[in-house]
């Protein structure tokens, strides 16, 4: 059953950011602004717009961008004429000065985004974000790997920063419909700001986990056309959008121009179809970062290590997100010890 928020549910479209992952950060401005033109016209609340790793990601570490994200940026916000261009900023690899950046080329909310146990890093761009008048929400990335009681303690820090909504990111495809119930209970009742939820589909739960999510109170939801996104994607918005119009809620954009973008536009900048594959599969089962992915398949291509056994051996390790460097030690570890 769906209950009823004070507040409208509003989708944060992410082909644009989380996307990048899949293509190797090698969109075109023309590919940003195709995208972006047709989401505004359907009414998408707002686009997020940058490297998969964040402001500051086009390193050789996380993976070089084709475009300047910046320039990205103010492409996706000239076609904009009703959503709001967002952008995902990690502290040790985004900083200010790119914040004050993108909010000078239109960004209108910024997703600070930190491991789940260590919001107070996300201080002061928080604080920033708000000084420069832009929606500043908390996102705690792989949130399956801490319990309810430590979720709850650094999203309330994140309040206490200043975010105006904190997201359940469920960053590996990982959690359980149950697990993803209690998380967001938890926060609504300890939180006064709004709750959002952020999915990967890697053990084919993603859109089953939003609607959860939806069921709880959560009012900021992530979607991703055709799921473009790391590892198996993300919750596919326009499937997503046509469950919640048949459930009988409105949400204000058009379900019939979402899948024609989806279809004609996002489908063509596919690299491979985006379907549950055994790395994927493993993903969700480990409980690995989603954009480990292609690292993984590469290292294991170059040390001739299966993708999925480096994966379980970070799942194991416990790796995050800015630990991309520890894929190919891993694989090279394996590789000695056949």
């Amino acid at each position: 059953m769906i209950r009823c928020s004070e507040k409208p549910i509003k989708i944060t479209e992410v082909c644009l950011r989380d996307g990048s992952h899949t293509v190797a950060h090698q969109f075109s401005e023309e590919q940003v602004r195709a995208i972006s033109r047709g989401l505004d016209d359907a009414g998408m609340h707002y686009i997020e717009v940058s490297h998969g790793d964040g402001l500051g990601g086009s390193t050789l570490q996380y993976g070089r961008s084709l475009v300047d994200e910046m320039k990205l940026i103010e492409a996706a916000s000239e076609e904009c004429k009703q959503a709001s261009v967002a952008v995902l900023l990690i502290p040790g690899i985004g900083t200010v000065d790119e914040l004050k950046e993108a909010s000078r080329l239109g960004a209108r909310l910024v997703r600070v985004a930190t491991h789940v146990t260590e919001a107070d890093v996300s201080a002061q761009h928080l604080y920033m974000a708000r000084q420069l008048g832009m929606e500043a929400v908390g996102f705690l990335m792989m949130a399956h790997s801490a319990p309810v009681e430590k979720l709850i303690e650094q999203a309330t820090l994140m309040e206490s920063y200043g975010a105006e909504a904190v997201y359940v990111t469920d960053s590996a495809g990982a959690l359980l419909p149950h697990q993803v119930k209690e998380r967001i209970r938890a926060l609504r009742e300890h939180l006064t700001c709004e709750i959002g939820f952020h999915a990967h589909n890697n053990l084919s739960l993603a859109v089953a986990n939003t609607l959860v999510a939806i069921g709880e109170g959560a009012t900021r939801i992530d979607g991703s056309l055709r799921c473009l996104g790391a590892g198996a994607g993300n919750t596919q918005t326009e499937v997503l959008l046509t469950v919640l119009d048949k459930m009988g809620m409105d949400l204000g954009i058009d379900i019939y121009k979402m899948m024609d973008v989806a279809e004609e536009i996002v489908g063509p900048v596919l690299p491979r179809p985006q379907e549950i594959t055994k790395s994927s599969l493993v993903m969700g089962y480990a409980g690995v970062y989603s954009s480990f992915l292609l690292h993984a398949e590469r290292a294991g291509k170059r040390f001739g290590i299966e993708p999925r056994d480096i994966l379980l051996e970070l799942g194991k390790r416990k790796a995050v997100g800015g630990q991309e460097d520890m894929i190919l030690d891993v694989a090279a570890e394996l590789a000695r010890g056949r």
